[in-house]
């Protein structure tokens, strides 16, 4: 089983590690692209500030950031269990699950990234800020660079595991598995659940729906979960204590996990 996460908004913003080496993150296959994104970032960033800001889709008050993608490349470097932080991030506990299960989580984690495709928890990075959402000159979309260049390794690496998908849009863009290995993807979907007045309603509410997928994901690794489907998937986590439902889904398509949170 491998479970996906996005990055956070939030990170951290300094290091002590040496600079990065894209050979040495997970994946290693990827350290061409790696270094292709770096160097479209570093030129963006050491032309007019204006322009980066609004390339990245950065506020004047977030320009620091700018200063940051500039020098990822020689940067000091942190673990990306304590580079990531945010709402899913504090519910997830990485490094705490590092020391207590590091085989696991080593094994079971992938970060997606606009910077680095996808990294391990243990992997060294620098502070940096850039959303797979972003259109870098002269690449265009990374949603759709990502996924040309991580198609064959990052499909290799996931086998015929399950894949609980715990994405956002944007970054589930990168990696779409095709036929059979779509089946082998579960995307978790949480439902906010209450009652107004006699009925009862449900919606999809973004800030619950990071906390929750870092609850799961959590559960998951820390009671050593290890499901080959969805129904099996399920159980384990209703077992644990999570409501969740199964909808039906097409042949070749991706899965669905309702989590459902009730008021």
């Amino acid at each position: 089983m491998l479970i996906l996460l996005p990055p956070s908004e939030g990170k951290a913003t300094s290091g002590t590690g040496p600079a990065v080496d894209p050979e040495s993150l997970v994946l290693p296959a990827l350290a061409p692209a790696r270094r292709e994104v770096l160097a479209a970032l570093e030129e963006l960033c050491s032309g007019p500030e204006d322009t980066a800001l609004e390339v990245l889709g950065l506020t004047p008050g977030q320009a620091d950031a700018v200063k940051r993608d500039l020098d990822a490349a020689t940067a000091p470097t942190l673990r990306a269990a304590d580079l990531y932080t945010g709402v899913l991030y504090d519910r997830l506990g990485l490094p705490e699950l590092l020391r207590e299960h590091p085989g696991r989580v080593r094994e079971r984690v992938l970060v997606f990234s606009g910077l680095w495709g996808v990294v391990g928890p243990d992997d060294a990075l620098p502070p940096y800020r850039l959303s797979m959402g972003v259109k870098l000159p002269p690449l265009g979309g990374l949603g759709a660079y990502w996924r040309r260049a991580m198609a064959g390794p990052l499909g290799e690496l996931a086998g015929d595991r399950l894949l609980v998908d715990c994405r956002s849009a944007t970054y589930a863009a990168a990696f779409k598995p095709r036929g059979a290995a779509a089946e082998r993807l579960v995307s978790v979907r949480v439902l906010r659940e209450r009652v107004v007045g006699s009925e009862v309603r449900r919606s999809v509410v973004s800030h619950m729906a990071k906390a929750t997928r870092g609850d799961i994901a959590r559960s998951l690794l820390a009671e050593g979960v290890e499901a080959a489907g969805v129904a099996e998937l399920a159980a384990a986590l209703r077992d644990l204590g999570h409501t969740v439902e199964t909808p039906e889904a097409k042949a070749g398509a991706p899965r669905v996990l309702d989590v459902v949170v009730r008021d």
